[in-house]
């Protein structure tokens, strides 16, 4: 299934062929909260089960970046735009307000507030072509591959040298013209910076709608079985896109409650690229690296992987996905694909990476939580990538990868 891609709705056949799997399924999620519970403490295996709901929303709504914006450049359809543009104001509902008083539920939070500097320009402009080569984002990639698409492995194995590279040449980029962070809520207080979010996702929204019925003639809705009883259409799937965007929004908001800190995707790929490093016995000298002796990162080299925010959250959502196509009775593996896709996936994983770790950020931890903690460079990273999407999608055809969408697609 394409990044994005809305899965066929079907009610699935309860056989054995569903249960066992299922079964299988949910006892090996169990199996994971209770054994990192036991060899680390429930707060982790609550950031496991996080990623978890992550996945599973990420999976049933198909909910994705890399084909939502591909589709408005090809086809002028902004569907998956505006899912991401409810998404968003949802978030700054919750964010900003939290954000100002820096307290949530006890725990002191800080949102990402990033400089603004070419290595975001840059970065999220390599990040926005990698997307469309590799064919998915960074959570598409961990959700595709939960769902059964071993196709997206090569792309996360690029995404993991990709960022570990960039970790070495990460004191280079730190070097070129920035200009300090800067903060709507802090700049304009907290009733102004959210008249000013609301209002520009609003007139976003708008242009698309424009754009669409121009191209199309008409506005493409969101469809689903409304047949289905409420609780079977929430456990089974699929979801209508305004459930998938507002449940994104709530977890991520859950996230900076958990850990004090926004969802961040791409923050966990250089550290995998280390450890990596360190079990291959290939000596990086990582200590003598500016990305590693920032506060926080030094200590995440010496640590165990099952202890890492990031990476329990980004297993998590391989996790919900498994277990969210288990539900719908789509599990399936998918691995065969044309050599050139595979050429197009490791390139692409390779520039996601790179480009993430430069940039502040991914599609996840520099767009959606940069723009939800009322930071400029968000903004900032968006124009870039859409910018880089548009490239890829223009070079998508070299590799024979289509970029004819679907009557079904989906943000």
């Amino acid at each position: 299934m394409p990044s994005g891609t809305r899965p066929i709705v079907t009610t699935p056949i309860f056989t054995a062929r569903y249960f066992i799997p299922l079964s299988i399924v949910t006892l090996l999620c169990i199996t994971a909260f209770f054994w990192i519970a036991k060899i680390e403490s429930w707060h982790e295996a609550r950031l496991l089960m996080l990623g978890t709901a992550l996945g599973l929303a990420l999976y049933h709504a198909a909910f994705g970046f890399t084909t939502a914006w591909r589709t408005f450049v090809t086809h002028g359809q902004g569907k998956g735009l505006r899912a991401q543009m409810l998404m968003l104001s949802v978030a700054v509902c919750l964010f900003f307000p939290a954000l100002a008083a820096g307290d949530l539920l006890g725990t002191n939070i800080s949102g990402f507030v990033r400089p603004l500097g070419w290595s975001i320009v840059i970065g999220a402009f390599i990040f926005g072509i990698g997307m469309q080569l590799g064919n998915g984002c960074a959570s598409g990639n961990l959700y595709h591959a939960g769902g059964g698409q071993l196709r997206a492995i090569p792309s996360m194995l690029g995404f993991t040298v990709g960022a570990l590279w960039a970790t070495k040449d990460y004191e280079w980029w730190t070097t070129l013209p920035q200009l300090a962070p800067y903060s709507f809520i802090e700049a304009f207080g907290l009733v102004p910076a959210l008249i000013i979010h609301l209002s520009v996702f609003a007139f976003i929204t708008w242009i698309t709608l424009r754009i669409e019925k121009r191209r199309n003639g008409s506005i493409d809705k969101d469809t689903h079985d409304t047949s289905l009883p409420l609780h079977r259409q929430l456990l089974l799937g699929p979801w209508p896109f305004i459930w998938g965007a507002v449940a994104l929004a709530v977890l991520n908001f859950m996230t900076l409650a958990m850990i004090g800190r926004p969802w961040a995707v791409a923050l966990a790929y250089p550290l995998w690229g280390a450890k990596a490093a360190e079990w291959l016995n290939i000596d990086l000298e990582l200590d003598f690296w500016t990305y590693w002796m920032q506060p926080g990162r030094e200590s995440a080299l010496m640590e165990p992987l099952t202890s890492d925010a990031g990476t329990l959250m980004n297993v998590g959502i391989i996790m919900g996905a498994l277990l969210a196509a288990s539900l719908a009775g789509k599990l399936t593996i998918q691995w065969r694909m044309p050599w050139p896709h595979w050429i197009a996936a490791v390139i692409g994983g390779l520039m996601l990476g790179y480009g993430a770790t430069i940039a502040f950020g991914c599609n996840i931890g520099a767009y959606f939580s940069g723009i939800a903690s009322g930071s400029l460079h968000g903004w900032l990273w968006l124009v870039a990538a859409f910018l880089g999407s548009m490239i890829g999608t223009l070079i998508r055809p070299l590799f024979k990868l289509s970029n004819l969408t679907a009557t079904n697609t989906r943000c």
